[in-house]
Formats: structure tokens, C-alpha cells, sequence
């Protein structure tokens, strides 16, 4: 699997930024994101951050690391972030030494994996963070899927959890710091000029009790 999605991204890699989040749809998750990262990350430039699947750099303004499997991703990362150290590597193959990083932070990469290969991220994660280290990263909601019979044709986007069975998998090596959820309300649906004046009520509602019928959930993690 790990081949066929690194062609999909390689092919992807020159049209990924305006096709993915240069829309108002995308906008709209990646303000969510963002929100998100700039509460739980840490301000100062001495910790070691890694963007675990940072693909072309949307969000490498908070890491200085980036490991994706794309080489082609990595290579339009590196002409936005030239101060910033990139890897080819995967969730489940990190190329730096235990006990390195701070936070790792990954964002839509669980979503393509199966089960046996998230618990592989997790072991991986957990090795490569300094005790008391963070690890964020989001997945789909099985609660959502299950309210709009959604199905997967193929890998991609196949993976999701309940909040009960990522429990059940994060084991007790890690305590959950926080979970929210990201797209509540079903934006695409919503007239384009609209969008911009509901992500408050989406994020309320993203960190309500109704959390886990959101589009996807982002959790926070800390090493034992």
C-alpha cells in the first residue's frame, strides 16, 4: 500500500495545493487545523517539532522537520521551507533516532492506512518522542460515517475510529491530552460566500459533547 500511495502523491504533488486547500472547502479544514496546532504546539524554536507526512509544507510553518514518502512533495516543501530539514520516510519508518522529537504532528495520513498500519504510526511515534513528548494527528469519525453510510471505494480515506476503539488502540503507554473535531456542518453544502461566517459555530460545535459526529477528529497525545 505504501508504494501505490506514494504514485498517487508523486503524481498529485504539482496540482496538491491549489486542488486540496486552495479552495474555500479546504480553507475552511485548514483553518481548523491551524487553530488547533497553534494552541498545542510550543512557541519557542528550541523544541524539535516534526510534520509527519508534511507532503508539499501546508503546515511546516510550525515544524522544523519534515518526513513524507512523496520525494515529489518533499522537493516543492523544500523550495517554500529552505530553512526547515526533510527525510523521505513513513509513519511507520521515521529516519531519526529515538527519543528525538518533542511533538510529531500528522494530518490526513492515518486516513489512508488500515488498522495494522496505525498501530505501527503509534509505535513508531511513541519511540521517536522525548518522554513527555506530543503526538497530534486526526482521523475520520466512524460515528459521521456511520450517520451518512459512507463507504470507501478503495484506500483512500478507508481507515477511521470511534474515539472509544483509538482508546483501545493508543494502549497505555500515552494519556489523551484533548480531542476535537474538525467540519461538523456538511460546508460543502453551504453557498461559497457563506462558508466564512459559520466556521465559528462549526468550532463550537467541533468541541461540543456532539464532537464525535464531526467530519474527523484531531487528537493530542502524551508519552508516558
Amino acid at each position: 500500500m505504501n508504494n501505490e500511495i506514494k504514485n498517487y502523491y508523486d503524481e498529485l504533488a504539482t496540482t496538491y495545493d491549489e486542488n486540496r486547500f486552495g479552495n474555500s472547502y479546504g480553507k475552511f479544514i485548514d483553518e481548523q487545523e491551524r487553530t488547533f496546532l497553534l494552541a498545542h504546539l510550543p512557541k519557542s524554536n528550541d523544541f524539535s517539532i516534526l510534520d509527519l507526512g508534511c507532503g508539499t509544507g501546508r503546515l511546516l510553518e510550525f515544524a522544523n522537520f519534515g518526513v513524507d514518502v512523496s520525494e515529489k512533495m518533499i522537493e516543492i516543501a523544500k523550495n517554500k521551507f529552505s530553512d526547515k530539514e526533510f527525510k523521505i520516510g513513513s509513519i511507520s519508518s521515521i529516519p531519526y533516532d529515538d527519543d528525538f522529537f518533542d511533538t510529531i504532528f500528522s494530518f490526513h495520513v492515518i486516513m489512508h492506512l488500515d488498522k495494522t498500519s496505525t498501530l505501527d504510526f503509534l509505535k513508531e511515534s511513541r519511540l521517536k518522542l522525548k518522554t513527555k513528548g506530543n503526538l497530534i494527528f486526526d482521523f475520520p469519525s466512524k460515528k459521521r460515517r456511520l450517520l451518512t453510510n459512507y463507504k470507501a471505494d478503495n484506500w483512500h480515506g478507508a481507515n477511521h475510529f470511534s474515539i472509544d476503539e483509538i482508546k483501545e488502540v493508543i494502549g497505555e503507554e500515552s494519556v489523551i491530552n484533548t480531542i476535537r473535531g474538525v467540519l461538523f456542518l456538511p460546508i460543502h453544502r453551504i453557498p461559497i460566500r457563506f462558508r466564512k461566517f459559520v466556521l465559528k459555530l462549526d468550532d463550537l460545535l467541533c468541541n461540543s459533547f456532539l464532537k464525535e459526529y464531526a467530519s474527523y477528529l484531531i487528537i493530542e497525545l502524551k508519552k508516558k
